[in-house]
């Protein structure tokens, strides 16, 4: 995502300062303050965050709450207290509710508890939201909050232990077409359902709410596409030219039943809509991964 939206603010002539994880350690206080001092901001715009699929937010649900909550809270407060202009916060769509109605709309957001598996990051990033109105209540500090959908794109993670399920299933389609398998494992049933959001037009979709949205209200980013894994498999092994197995692990869980989300506020806001088709952008992903995966 990164990567994206810095090149996009680039396009537009912005000075766009990154810090790295080498560089500074945006979950310790006195990074922060160093930081803002160093380079003092017209806007931030945080996509900084601990992620990971199933398997990782599983393994580690300490740590996703943990890190993603104190970025969260010490770099709008920190922005705060610096009188930052304005603040753009990213959550996930992983903070609505287990069964949320679909399409997810905004004012859902607090009819229950997210899904189990990835509960403790989706409640951690959602903790952006209430620290934004509330700061925009008591001090008139502008910040926004926005709810993209999965993601996907050039430049993904395709590390096994942490991607998403698109990069992982692409990883695992690819290897066995180069090793000649007969079959993949995949976690679940395949009857989940995502929707998936193309990373050049999610960049887009936040630079249109950075420089038009100014409201405590949260708003979603998405394509309004809606895929079941099972098709989405099958999809990724055509493109990728996989022609063995799919065997179906039902013993690992699905995740969230479905996810879908009304994107009308950000189309009415600030005149969002996603361009890229989702077999354009997957076929774009597949061949970065190709091309770069050494």
């Amino acid at each position: 995502m990164g990567t994206h939206l810095v090149s996009q603010l680039k396009d537009s002539g912005a000075d766009v300062f990154v810090p790295t994880i080498k560089d500074y350690d945006l979950t310790d206080r006195d990074q922060i303050i160093a930081m803002y001092k160093k380079y003092p901001p017209e806007i931030v715009i945080h996509l900084a965050a601990v992620v990971g699929g199933i398997g990782a937010n599983r393994e580690h649900p300490g740590q996703f709450f943990y890190d993603n909550l104190i970025m969260g809270v010490e770099l709008i407060e920190y922005a705060r207290q610096f009188k930052i202009p304005k603040f753009v916060a990213l959550g996930t769509v992983c903070a609505y509710p287990k069964f949320t109605p679909v399409p997810f709309k905004e004012k859902d957001l607090w009819d229950g508890y997210p899904e189990e598996t990835n509960a403790p990051y989706g409640l951690a990033k959602k903790m952006q939201l209430v620290q934004s109105q509330a700061y925009r209540d008591e001090y008139g500090f502008n910040s926004i909050f926005l709810l993209p959908v999965n993601l996907y794109g050039p430049g993904d993670n395709f590390d096994p232990k942490s991607s998403h399920v698109i990069p992982a299933l692409i990883k695992k389609c690819v290897d066995a077409v180069d090793a000649k398998a007969d079959s993949i494992e995949v976690w679940g049933d395949g009857s989940a359902t995502r929707e998936f959001l193309y990373v050049e037009d999610a960049a887009r979709g936040i630079l249109l709410a950075a420089e038009k949205y100014n409201k405590s209200d949260p708003v979603n980013l998405g394509s309004s596409f809606e895929i079941s894994i099972k098709d989405l498999v099958e999809l990724i092994a055509k493109e990728t030219g996989f022609k063995g197995k799919i065997k179906w692990d039902s013993s690992k869980p699905n995740g969230q039943p479905r996810r879908k989300l009304d994107v009308s506020r950000a189309k009415k806001e600030f005149g969002f809509e996603s361009t890229t088709t989702f077999e354009d952008g997957l076929r774009k992903t597949i061949k970065w991964y190709r091309e770069n995966r050494a």
